[in-house]
């Protein structure tokens, strides 16, 4: 599990887990491992997360049973259909973010897509090493071509697979109640979603 910023950078990562996890035990986990660090978003901030996760307090799922991801929209060939959509659209470009910050460590990183048969440790201990050197790269370095392709093509998309999990069924384990989200924020995505489309 990983967390970004908007500069592509990794902001967390949690490495171990088995590809079966579903991403959504795993956000769980997360969110009961005090000890993990993991980033809680304060005040009125939010992170923009997948339709995979709960929109709870804190975290801004797009609408379920909608289109929710950028190329269902890019190479669909139905026009967006009610606010619903359109704000799933544009939570969806935010949310590109993460995969093009995967996309450009991955393809920068071919080893992450062939790992070398190692003991767990060092696996992990490649893919943290792997993140904070793209960090580094990200910060220090005046050209880069990863970098630089993603900065200016606002059409990038990885070409590596950048799925860790990500489309995976749902696991037994999995304890949110996706029929159910959070009422608060269900009202900060409608407010949100109001206002975008009276733009």
């Amino acid at each position: 599990m990983a967390c970004c910023d908007f500069d592509m950078c990794f902001t967390f990562t949690w490495a171990g887990w088995e590809g079966a996890a579903h991403d959504t035990r795993i956000f769980s986990e997360a969110l009961r491992t005090p000890d993990l660090n993991f980033p809680h978003p304060r005040g009125d901030k939010y992170y923009v997360v997948d339709a995979g996760y709960p929109n709870m307090k804190g975290y801004l799922a797009p609408y379920k049973g909608e289109r929710s991801h950028v190329p269902a929209f890019r190479h669909g060939t139905q026009p967006i259909s009610g606010s619903n959509e359109q704000f799933n659209q544009a939570h969806a470009s935010l949310r590109n973010i993460i995969k093009r910050t995967f996309g450009v460590w991955k393809n920068r990183w071919a080893l992450l897509s062939r790992m070398p048969k190692f003991d767990l440790k060092t696996q992990i201990q490649l893919i943290v090493a792997s993140m904070s050197l793209h960090n580094y790269i990200r910060k220090h370095a005046s050209r880069d071509e990863e970098f630089d392709r993603a900065d200016h093509d606002d059409t990038y998309m990885p070409t590596v697979n950048v799925g860790l999990g990500y489309d995976h069924a749902m696991d037994q384990n999995d304890t949110f109640d996706y029929a159910h989200d959070d009422a608060f924020m269900g009202s900060v995505r409608d407010r949100i979603r109001d206002e975008l489309c009276s733009i």
